[in-house]
């Protein structure tokens, strides 16, 4: 289940869009539980996702932060800890820089990306186990952007962006590649999140190929649901892997820019 949380939680689609909904101060919890024929619908993991104002030589950066853990009840069974952060301009509100920390059993793996604008090329340097870096420097598009930007891509949409069943694609970089995340509009859900309530939502599935190491094989299709306001929160995400299927739902949230009017009760 290697990069399993946050494969499932930051690799979601939505329309290219030039600006990101970032707001100092907010806070999202999700919890993710796994299912398969052998075994009940378990809760696994924790992820949090928290936005930040930093300066750092005299410029201000938003640095949005995420965190994917095992629970402990199962760290003996297999222990992950993955750390993701982004450097965002407030200005452009694009991405400056990336970085990646990965710990999972004794697997280890770090990635750093530096995104050149005024030239549309990303400089990418990565490594596992502690073997020797590799780096390779690529084109951008305004649409290709690290996984934690993509996140906040889909949260700037409007409903009245999307046709049900338009299909549309946008491009994440992958350390030595730009992959294709390919996605359709659904159309509008009342949808039950465990423990807080009944939301309106956007419906979308998404399709998407991987690189080796993550859960996902090439082509699977999950389906992923955002709360039909102005926060568009990604609410709950159901995916198939190798072996069962994966469930992530949000279970907290502090600090939103707009109130979560999608909230039914």
């Amino acid at each position: 289940m290697k990069r399993l949380l946050f494969s499932i939680l930051l690799l979601v689609a939505a329309s290219p869009l030039a600006a990101q909904l970032y707001h100092p101060g907010e806070q999202l919890f999700y919890r993710v539980s796994y299912k398969a024929k052998m075994f009940p619908n378990t809760e696994v993991g924790s992820v949090e996702i928290c936005t930040y104002e930093e300066q750092t030589d005299g410029v201000t950066r938003y640095r949005v932060e995420g965190i994917g853990r095992t629970l402990p009840t199962y760290r003996w069974f297999y222990n992950l800890e993955d750390i993701y952060r982004v450097w965002i301009d407030p200005e452009s509100l694009r991405p400056v820089r990336f970085e990646s920390d990965l710990r999972e059993g004794d697997y280890t793996f770090q990635s750093y990306y530096t995104y050149l604008w005024p030239d549309s090329t990303v400089r990418t340097r990565w490594r596992s186990r502690q073997k020797p870096f590799q780096e390779k420097e690529m084109t951008l598009t305004t649409e290709s952007m690290d996984a934690i930007s993509l996140f906040f891509t889909l949260r700037s949409a409007e409903a009245e962006d999307f046709r049900v069943g338009e299909p549309g694609t946008l491009q994440m970089i992958l350390q030595d590649t730009i992959k294709h995340i390919h996605y359709r509009y659904l159309g509008r859900e009342n949808k039950k999140i465990r423990n807080i309530g009944r939301f309106r939502t956007l419906k979308f599935e998404c399709q998407l190929g991987t690189t080796e190491g993550y859960s996902f094989t090439d082509g699977t299709i999950f389906t992923i649901w955002v709360s039909d306001d102005r926060n568009k929160i990604p609410l709950y995400i159901e995916s198939p892997v190798k072996i069962g299927s994966i469930q992530a739902y949000i279970s907290g949230y502090k600090g939103l820019k707009y109130p979560l009017e999608s909230l039914i009760r």
